[in-house]
């Protein structure tokens, strides 16, 4: 779990960006410089991030340098998250657009899926500890842009598949690399959007396992001696058991408490016909054992969509408890979501102003990183809660926080620290609110951190 002395802007600053190689240590100093500043006004553009003009253009100069890229910023948080110790981690991968605008005119922006509409898209790996949930960090990362135009319907180069962006599942899972791998299960979590035999084969390749979510059901897979569609292998499939699962509701379906079915298989994948890209075809990859889990209820209500995940998992699933474990990893995928919602929802990525793709993409790797801040906050109040205050919580925040609030009360323990913090933001501390959400955490930390600067100031004058 990260500490809350990491959290202080300065030290935060140091730690994860000091190592990145810019070309020149005065630039390294002053990228540090501008994610402490970040760090206190998250949301806020760079002018007001800034505070000066000497600063602001110091920042503007910084991201022209043809060194200061989206790879050359994060690149330092990478390598602290590889530094696993031994045990089992979740490497949950997704992608989001990074959308800049209708017809947006600015220079390396790319076509979105609304074809309109330019921007970048994200692919990030989270890393999590599979036991406690807590998050490490980002293991590897890409921004990418598509074509302005559609390329030609093209299936086929030289005998394989044309390049891409399957591809960059596999770079990005290649970035995953732990530091030390004695002792470290890497299981990369995936939606639909990795049901892909590439996919697979860049997995089986390394030799980290997988939880991913199948997107099609007719996919032909080997059972036994028979090649069946998957549907029909899950048909004949014994139930290993059952039980209560919670379903959220969203747009589709209410909340509800539900009972499910868990049914498993060992099958075996197979190359399609049609081809695959050239680093499948060189290694002569034909087929990938797994296992598949499927999960429906049992008695759906009506008119609400009835829960079915089919997921392929490499680990095995023999058992109920097994493919139970593989249920539970899968249900963490959402985590990388909520990254997802920090970077638009709490840093503002998507309201940035720089003209040009190649002085954005630093910007949203300096985002990226803090993001990662931000659910390590929430995870503080999630997973320690009862941990004392003193000695993980410095002195003069503590202080600080007290002095600011309207009706202080004791604080012992990090619950009590960060739902005060949390109050600074507007979170009301009802019986009925539950914990405080990453949102009201993040405002009431930056309230707290303006006004430590008025604490120190007020110490240097005596």
């Amino acid at each position: 779990m990260v500490a809350l002395h990491e959290l202080d802007p300065e030290l935060w600053g140091e730690l994860e960006f000091g190592s990145c190689q810019l070309g020149h240590k005065r630039r390294t100093r002053r990228l540090v410089s501008y994610a402490r500043q970040m760090a206190e006004r998250p949301d806020a553009s760079t002018p007001r991030q800034t505070e000066s003009w000497s600063d602001c253009k110091a920042v503007y100069r910084l991201f022209q340098r043809p060194e200061v890229t989206f790879e050359s910023v994060t690149i330092g948080h990478r390598q602290r998250t590889r530094h696993l110790l031994p045990g089992t981690y979740l490497a949950i991968s997704d992608t989001t657009e990074l959308d800049y605008g209708y017809d947006s005119p600015r220079r390396g922006l790319g076509r979105l899926t609304s074809e309109k509409h330019r921007g970048f898209f994200l692919h990030t790996a989270l890393v999590l500890d599979a036991e406690d949930g807590h998050v490490v960090g980002v293991g590897g990362q890409k921004l990418f842009t598509r074509s302005a135009k559609k390329k030609k319907r093209v299936h086929r180069v030289n005998g394989c598949k044309r390049a891409s962006e399957a591809e960059i599942w596999g770079q990005v899972i290649d970035q995953v690399q732990p530091k030390n791998p004695e002792g470290v299960r890497l299981i990369h979590v995936c939606d639909r959007g990795a049901d892909n035999f590439d996919v697979f084969a860049y997995l089986q390749e390394k030799g980290d396992g997988w939880v991913i979510r199948a997107a099609q059901l007719t996919r032909k897979v080997r059972d036994g001696d028979e090649v069946l569609k998957l549907s029909e292998v899950l048909a004949a499939a014994n139930v290993l058991g059952s039980y209560q699962i919670h379903v959220q509701a969203n747009g589709k379906q209410q909340a509800r408490w539900t009972e499910v079915e868990v049914r498993a298989a060992e099958v075996t994948l197979l190359r399609p016909r049609e081809g695959s890209t050239a680093f499948v075809i060189q290694r002569d990859i034909r087929e990938i054992p797994t296992w598949v889990v499927e999960v429906r209820e049992v008695r759906p209500p009506q008119k609400q969509q009835p829960l079915h995940w089919v997921l392929y998992s490499r680990e095995s699933a023999s058992t109920f408890e097994e493919a139970l474990r593989a249920i539970t990893y899968y249900e963490q995928r959402p985590r990388v979501e909520d990254y997802h919602k920090c970077l638009k929802t709490g840093l503002a990525v998507e309201r940035r102003r720089y003209q040009s793709g190649d002085r954005l993409e630093p910007v949203i790797g300096v985002i990226c990183v803090q993001a990662v801040r931000l659910l390590q906050l929430r995870d503080l109040a999630r997973k320690s809660p009862e941990t004392p205050a003193k000695g993980v919580v410095p002195v003069e925040w503590l202080e600080t926080l007290q002095r600011i609030r309207q009706r202080p009360t004791a604080i012992h323990t990090v619950r009590d620290f960060l739902r005060a913090v949390a109050g600074l933001g507007g979170f009301l501390g009802r019986k009925c609110d539950g914990e405080p959400g990453w949102l009201t955490l993040w405002r009431g930390l930056e309230t707290l951190l303006i006004a430590l600067r008025g604490y120190r100031q007020r110490k240097k004058c005596g």
